[in-house]
């Protein structure tokens, strides 16, 4: 099984996998592409989540990754991001590159089996730093909501579940899901 944990910066996504790798060793965890790429992050930039956006599809690529996988973060994130980052800025010049990354992203929802996705909501608040880009924190997060609607993007091939609750449920929500597809 091949699950990619979405959502905004200060979610939970990191929690949820951690938790989830600990109860499920045979998971292989791919990280949060963030912290692979060699970048130090003070302003948000288009090129850096284009970026992690490649990275993020390149690794769910069946030939390059195990066959059972849970995955900080997938290329739909770094589309929201940049969706919130044009939206934020009006960047003249990103049609070409959201265009781009959309392709990419459909591509790689193919080769998942589960899009988990935890959304902001003001029961599970989880409080960020204060240097955290609330602004795009909130546009990320709508735009992923309005993602994972398009059948465009999400194509035919993985169910996605939006999953909220305190710790101990979103991980028993997880594992629901993975018993319930093992039937």
């Amino acid at each position: 099984m091949r699950i990619v944990v979405s959502g905004t910066h200060a979610s939970g996504k990191s929690t949820l996998v951690s938790d989830f790798a600990f109860r499920y060793p045979e998971f292989a965890v791919l990280p949060d592409p963030f912290d692979l790429v060699d970048e130090t992050w003070d302003t948000p930039d288009a090129s850096l989540f284009a970026r992690q956006l490649r990275l993020s599809a390149d690794r769910l690529d069946p030939e390059q990754s195990p066959e059972n996988l849970i995955a900080d973060r997938g290329p739909i994130d770094f589309l929201a991001y940049l969706m919130a980052l044009d939206e934020l800025t009006g960047a003249p010049g990103s049609r070409e590159l959201l265009k781009r990354s959309t392709e990419i992203t459909r591509e790689a929802m193919q080769q998942i089996d589960l899009l988990v996705v935890l959304p902001l909501n003001a029961i599970d608040r989880i409080e960020p730093d204060i240097d955290e880009h609330s602004a795009l924190r909130e546009g990320m997060n709508e735009a992923l909501l309005d993602l994972i609607d398009d059948p465009d993007v999400t194509g035919v091939g993985p169910e996605v579940v939006e999953i909220t609750g305190d710790r101990s449920r979103r991980l028993a929500a997880l594992e629901a899901l993975i018993i319930g597809s093992a039937r």
